[in-house]
């Protein structure tokens, strides 16, 4: 038996791949086409998790590749199963359970088939060249970090979404929806998280292996009409009653597992990231996911914390009432994300920072109108002013657009600080007084290159704030002579 740390990473399942290919071709016999599944399923299951951070189109482009094949080799798998349930429900001496075998080995032939030329298609060369540069990339992200954990957040969510739906309704559809979901969630834990998945690799399992027999057998019901096995309804009738039965029991099975204080979904959740701590998860995985897009993080980062203290001194001057609660999250996230780019990009920095953060999902926390109102912030803090008939514009409320033109404002003079990318400027403070605002920099010099960048984008501030606007140094006290 191999060691577990042997059987996990991107990697060793890319590997596996090629070596369940080379097993399956050989007869396409029932183990190795589900071993080929399960490792192209994780390869997939991985790539999901990785380019929600790293933007590389070969993850999709890999993705697509495992997808044709898994999908060529699923109406064989299912007639496999089909046969196995088959043999397991009834008697050798049913009538009925031969005709159904009869016609499943039919349908089985013309599968293998189908299944044997997607497998002399795919390509192992370069699958090879995936194993080499993805592993590579994956490499990048540390396994347990708290961007997993915000990632296992999220597909919790969403599964747990799906099992409140289908313990509403618990149609075929919806549960076979559910498992998906909780296969989905096991494959974060079980990947990238394996502190988390040595506690919970016995439920996750479970419930997943038990919503697949429900789905199996709902898949044999359908093909026990097809076939036309039933010497009569009757027949037809104690067929269905078996598979209700069996299809029932688990659905119970999982139903007690996932109730009262002990159940699974409970456990699962008590050990992700929660309130504050779920809310710096969703901060770190944006940074992260603009470190992959960004020439110079180090920059924007650093033009992050000027406009934290460029709004934060505005605000305490009393030069700024916040219109909403998370206005200086909001500034935040758009100040790490306002140079994000993608590889040949053609239009100006600020659209296509827009265009990018505009089409990401909103990570948790985060209402579409917030995540709308951040995009808003990263179009218009470069470029022209905001004005009707832009659409970034006119999406917004008329709060939203108050807001949205101070912060584009506070994060344009933040950034032309910081123009040369030197940080030379690392401190500002604010006064306000006699309808004037004065921001001292500490580092600024007047005769500076930056200084007209930083001229050009005080404007913007006065219009927002309706104050004028003044820049100087910021003295430091002289030092006193010992005595």
């Amino acid at each position: 038996m191999k060691p577990a740390s042997q059987s996990v990473g991107l990697k060793y399942w890319m590997q596996r791949v090629l070596r369940e290919c080379a097993a399956a071709a050989r007869d396409l016999a029932v183990d190795p086409v589900h071993d080929l599944r399960v490792a192209l399923r994780r390869c997939r299951s991985m790539a999901d998790g990785v380019m929600a951070i790293d933007p590389d189109p070969a993850w999709q482009e890999m993705k697509r590749a495992g997808k044709q094949l898994f999908a060529s080799l699923g109406a064989l798998r299912d007639l496999q199963v089909m046969q196995e349930w088959a043999e397991k429900l009834a008697p050798p001496d049913d009538l009925a359970r031969a005709r159904l075998l009869q016609f499943l080995s039919q349908r089985e032939e013309s599968a293998k088939a189908d299944a044997a030329q997607a497998l002399a298609q795919f390509d192992r060369k370069q699958w090879r060249r995936w194993i080499a540069h993805l592993s590579a990339r994956a490499a990048r992200l540390k396994p347990g970090s708290i961007v997993y954990q915000h990632l296992a957040l999220e597909r919790w969510t969403e599964a747990y979404a799906l099992h409140r739906k289908a313990m509403r309704s618990p149609t075929p559809h919806a549960l076979h929806s559910l498992r998906i979901g909780i296969k989905r969630l096991r494959y974060v834990v079980e990947n990238f998280l394996p502190e988390h998945h040595g506690h919970w690799k016995e439920g996750l399992k479970h419930a997943q292996d038990t919503l697949g027999e429900v789905h199996d057998l709902d898949v044999l019901q359908a093909a026990l009409l097809e076939s036309g096995a039933f010497a009569d309804q009757a027949d037809e009738a104690r067929w269905q009653q078996i598979v209700e039965k069996e299809k029932q029991s688990r659905i119970s099975e999982y139903v007690a597992s996932t109730s009262g204080p002990a159940s699974l979904w409970r456990v699962w959740r008590e050990a992700l990231p929660k309130g504050k701590d779920a809310e710096a998860a969703g901060i770190h995985r944006l940074r992260l996911w603009a470190a992959f897009r960004d020439r110079n993080i180090r920059h924007s980062r650093h033009v992050a914390q000027l406009a934290l203290q460029l709004y934060d001194g505005l605000v305490n001057a009393a030069a700024w009432k916040p219109a909403a609660l998370k206005e200086r999250r909001i500034l935040f996230t758009a100040a790490i994300l306002h140079q994000v780019s993608d590889a040949g990009a053609k239009q100006n920095p600020h659209k296509t920072a827009y265009r990018l953060v505009r089409k990401t999902r909103p990570p948790l926390g985060w209402s579409a109108r917030e995540w709308q109102t951040v995009a808003a912030v990263v179009r218009f803090y470069g470029g022209g002013l905001p004005a009707r008939g832009r659409k970034a514009w006119d999406r917004l409320q008329l709060a939203e657009k108050r807001s949205v033109k101070f912060l584009a404002a506070v994060l344009r003079v933040a950034e032309a600080f910081d123009s040369d990318h030197s940080a030379r400027i690392r401190r500002l403070r604010i006064q306000h007084g006699d309808g004037l605002i004065r921001i001292f920099a500490d580092g600024y010099l007047p005769a500076h290159a930056i200084a007209m960048q930083v001229s050009r984008a005080r404007h913007v501030l006065e219009l927002a704030c309706r104050n004028p606007v003044y820049i100087q140094p910021l003295r430091k006290p002289p030092l006193r002579r010992a005595s």
